[in-house]
C-alpha cells in the first residue's frame, strides 16, 4: 500500500507520525511509511523545505519531533477512526487512551488541533484516566464494521466469516442491507443467501469481511430497526418451541419480542416459537415468564432449564419447617 501512496500523501503522513510519536527515529518512521531509511529522511526533508519546524536530535535516545510554532493543517480522519469516534460517543468506547486504536488516534489529532492549553488539559484527563471497563458490553471492531457499513451503502454483496456465541463458525454470502444500533449491540441486517432469508447478524462477532462483485437492491419499503425487532428472535442455533397455558390475549404484550413470535393454538393455548445461540440466557428469561408453560421443541433448551431451575430451588434453602 506504501508504494502506491504519491510523495505527498507519503510526506503528510510522516507529518502525522513525527506528530503523534515525538522523538521517533528515522529507522521507525521508515517503517511506518513503507520505505528506506533515506527516503524517510527525504520525506523530512520536504516538510522542513515548507516551512515545518521539524527538529531532530542525534544519540541513541535521539529523533525526530516537530518543533513549536506549526499551524496545524485540517483534520483528516480515515473511515475507520470516523467511524470509531461515531461508535466511542454511541456506546462509551474506553480506549480512546490507546494511542493505536482508532478512537485514540483520532482522538490525538484532535487534542493537537487545540490551543496549547486546552490541549494540555485535555491530555492530562485523557492519560490519568483509568475508566472501569463495561465487561458486559459487546464493542464491534471499527474497521470491520467500517467495511460493512460501506458495503450497505454501496450494495455490494459480502461474505463475513462469523463465529457464534456457542464456538460454532460458518462463512455465509449476505446481502447487506443495513448497520443497525439496538439494546446494546450493533446488528447487520441482511439477506443470507444459503437460507435464503433474512439474517441479523451481530457484529462483534463478525471475524472477517471479503467483499463480493454481486450488487442488490434493498427492499423500497425497508425500516431496520422494526424489521430488526422482528427477527432478532429467529435464525440463531438453536430452534425453540413452547407451550404456553394461557389464551394469546393474556401472553401477547407482556412477552419480549426477543424471545420469539406468538401464535393461537386454541382458546386456551399459545405457541411461543424463536430461537437462540445462548440457552442459558433464554432459560433465564423464562424463570420469569408471565403463565405456565412447557418446552416441547429444544432438548439444549430443556436441559438447561432443569439446570436453571435446579440453581434456583437451592438458593431459595428449605422451606420453613422441614
Amino acid at each position: 500500500m506504501a508504494e502506491a501512496a504519491s510523495p505527498t500523501a507519503r510526506a503528510l503522513l510522516a507529518l502525522e507520525l513525527l506528530q503523534g510519536s515525538p522523538g521517533i527515529t528515522a529507522e521507525r518512521l521508515a517503517d511506518k511509511l513503507g520505505v528506506s531509511g533515506r527516503a524517510a529522511r527525504r520525506y523530512v526533508a520536504v516538510l522542513r523545505e515548507a516551512g515545518i519546524p521539524i527538529e531532530s536530535v542525534r544519540g541513541p535516545y535521539g529523533g525526530y519531533r516537530v518543533g513549536r510554532g506549526l499551524r496545524l493543517p485540517p483534520l483528516v480522519f480515515s473511515s475507520t477512526e470516523a467511524l470509531g469516534l461515531v461508535m466511542a460517543v454511541l456506546d462509551g468506547h474506553h480506549d480512546a487512551a490507546d494511542p493505536t486504536s482508532p478512537v485514540g488516534s483520532a482522538l490525538g489529532k484532535i487534542v493537537r488541533a487545540l490551543p496549547e492549553p486546552a490541549a494540555a488539559q485535555a491530555e492530562a484527563v485523557r492519560r490519568s484516566t483509568a475508566p472501569a471497563p463495561d465487561r458486559a458490553a459487546a464493542r464491534p471492531d471499527p474497521g470491520t464494521t467500517s467495511a460493512l457499513v460501506q458495503a450497505c451503502s454501496d450494495r455490494r454483496r459480502v461474505r463475513i466469516g462469523y463465529r457464534s456465541e456457542a464456538g460454532s463458525e460458518w462463512q455465509p454470502e449476505v446481502d447487506p442491507w443495513a448497520v443497525v444500533v439496538r439494546h446494546g449491540r450493533w446488528y447487520l441486517l441482511c439477506h443470507a443467501h444459503a437460507a435464503g432469508a433474512l439474517r441479523a447478524y451481530r457484529i462483534d462477532r463478525v471475524r472477517s469481511v471479503e467483499l463480493l462483485a454481486e450488487s442488490f437492491d434493498v427492499p423500497a419499503d425497508l425500516d431496520p430497526v422494526a424489521l430488526l425487532e422482528q427477527h432478532l428472535a429467529l435464525g440463531w442455533e438453536y430452534d425453540v418451541e413452547l407451550l404456553v397455558d394461557a389464551p394469546m390475549a393474556e401472553v401477547a404484550g407482556r412477552v419480549s419480542p426477543v424471545l420469539g413470535r406468538l401464535e393461537p393454538v386454541d382458546e386456551s393455548t399459545t405457541r411461543l416459537v424463536g430461537s437462540t445461540s445462548n440457552p442459558w440466557w433464554f432459560a433465564e428469561q423464562l424463570a420469569a415468564f408471565p403463565a405456565p408453560y412447557r418446552i416441547v421443541g429444544c432438548r439444549e433448551l430443556q436441559e438447561t432449564a432443569r439446570a436453571v431451575g435446579r440453581r434456583l430451588v437451592a438458593a431459595a434453602g428449605p422451606e420453613d419447617g422441614v
